[in-house]
């Protein structure tokens, strides 16, 4: 039997020279750390015997690096970074994991939320794909759910954060949002996420106190939010439950329960309609009511009530479905939009009305598919272009159901010119869905002609494609 491998570690002689620079004893050590760790919510154990190992080379696992780190500082009242005390991670983390916890601590969600976006702009291998673990829908709202508050928003860093610092990030997201509205999100995508890696994780692992806390978490969450719908609209659902999973556990950084309540139904929701779980559409919009029921506006109340008629939908239960949406639109007529907050602005009469264009698209009712779908396109200003053709698709579907197929022609073609204009996997989406159903009317000559112009597009692309790369 081959002798066992025994791996030694070099002592921490940095951690041994900062320990006899505080005038610290091991003891000492020990207990200030599970009292940082206990007012962070954790319930840390460590004594004489840990410091010891930690002296000898041991590195502890979590946010205890940090924490050792945060004390030395007080204590010897100069900032010691994590890499001082000699515990810098050794190890990348796997790709497969990056993003996909709800983290314990503040710190850890720190570590999730900028390991996710430096993997992304990196390129690094995250899975991105159209496969998801339903456990990954769900655990993390479950988590949400029952979360208690941070108990304090604050870290200690290299770089001093401000609140003007953090404002710049919830003044920049909306520029971003209305680019992606404009242009899509395989242009705008990469931008986002740049930002996010450079700027926002930069302030995360800087230094702030509580009062900047909560704040830099409530834009980093709007952010982190916004990044992960422009992944599902570029197709990359897998790599958008990262991005929301995030950004629920910044928002509960930052204690913001209504914005969670949002993540859930117009990020998680959303991905699970998309990806055919219906069971988890509506499991998921009704832990987002429960969760955020105590501090809920109107337009939120009807955002939540209207995934959860989504669900309903799916699952072919008109009679829940219909009972969800009267409520969303009950409470849409109560929304007055100066009382609301900016992030649900965009939830406005239109949106509603292509949610419930969607849910009756699902029952088969194209009646009301129709009426709603029209109502959505009227109310969808210009400057949100691919809503505009997502709207339009879905009026060509239900006419299709209607048996209106020279007309629903004539919708796709619209769409088609609005899709034209940006670049959007989930528009590009809605078109194949179009095209698939048209096929049974293939004799039609208005199908003949859509589909002719289809191709001559393709083939104008083809040969742009080809003039750019030659020159």
């Amino acid at each position: 039997m081959a002798a066992r491998r025994i791996v030694t570690r070099p002592p921490n002689e940095r951690l041994q020279a900062l320990i006899s620079e505080a005038g610290c004893s091991n003891i000492g050590l020990a207990r200030r750390v599970n009292q940082d760790g206990a007012q962070r919510g954790l319930d840390l154990r460590y004594d004489k015997t840990s410091v010891s190992r930690w002296l000898r080379g041991q590195q502890p696992r979590g946010a205890t690096p940090s924490i050792i780190a945060r004390v030395l500082s007080r204590k010897l009242g100069r900032e010691v970074s994590v890499e001082e005390v000699g515990m810098a991670r050794n190890r990348e983390p796997n790709a497969s994991e990056i993003g996909l916890a709800f983290a314990a601590t503040l710190e850890e969600a720190i570590d999730q939320a900028t390991g996710l976006w430096r993997g992304d702009a990196t390129r690094r291998n995250l899975h991105t794909g159209s496969r998801l673990a339903i456990s990954t829908l769900l655990a993390p709202s479950r988590d949400w759910l029952i979360a208690v508050p941070d108990r304090e928003v604050a870290h200690i860093g290299d770089q001093p954060v401000t609140s003007d610092d953090a404002e710049l990030v919830a003044r920049v997201t909306p520029y971003i949002a209305d680019l992606d509205h404009f242009y899509g999100s395989e242009h705008v995508r990469p931008l986002a996420v740049h930002y996010l890696d450079t700027v926002v994780s930069r302030m995360l692992k800087g230094s702030y106190g509580g009062d900047v806390g909560p704040q830099l978490s409530a834009a980093a969450a709007r952010l982190t939010k916004l990044t992960g719908s422009m992944a599902a609209d570029s197709r990359k659902p897998a790599l958008a439950q990262r991005y929301y999973i995030q950004a629920l556990r910044l928002s509960q950084a930052a204690d913001d329960r209504r914005y969670g309540a949002y993540v859930l139904a117009a990020g998680m929701s959303h991905l699970a309609a998309e990806l055919g779980y219906p069971q988890e559409v509506t499991q998921l919009a009704r832990t987002a009511q429960e969760g955020a029921r105590r501090n809920i506006t109107p337009a939120l109340e009807a955002c939540l009530y209207a995934a959860e008629a989504r669900g309903y939908a799916l699952l072919g239960d008109r009679q829940s479905c219909s009972l969800a949406a009267g409520r969303a639109l009950q409470a849409m007529d109560r929304s007055v939009p100066d009382r609301e907050p900016d992030w649900i602005a965009h939830f406005d009469r239109a949106r509603l009305a292509g949610e419930l264009a969607h849910c009756y698209v699902d029952l088969r009712h194209p009646g009301l598919a129709v009426r709603h779908a029209e109502e959505a396109i009227i109310g969808t200003p210009e400057h949100r272009v691919r809503r505009r053709a997502i709207n339009l698709l879905l009026l060509a579907t239900a006419q299709i159901q209607a048996g209106e197929v020279d007309e629903a022609c004539d919708t796709a073609t619209e769409a088609v010119g609005v899709l034209a204009r940006v670049r959007s996997g989930l528009g590009v989406e809605y078109l194949k869905r179009v095209r698939y159903q048209l096929r049974a009317f293939a004799e039609r000559s208005a199908v003949r002609d859509f589909e002719e112009l289809l191709r001559e597009g393709t083939a104008r692309r083809n040969a742009d494609s080809l003039t750019v790369q030659g020159g």
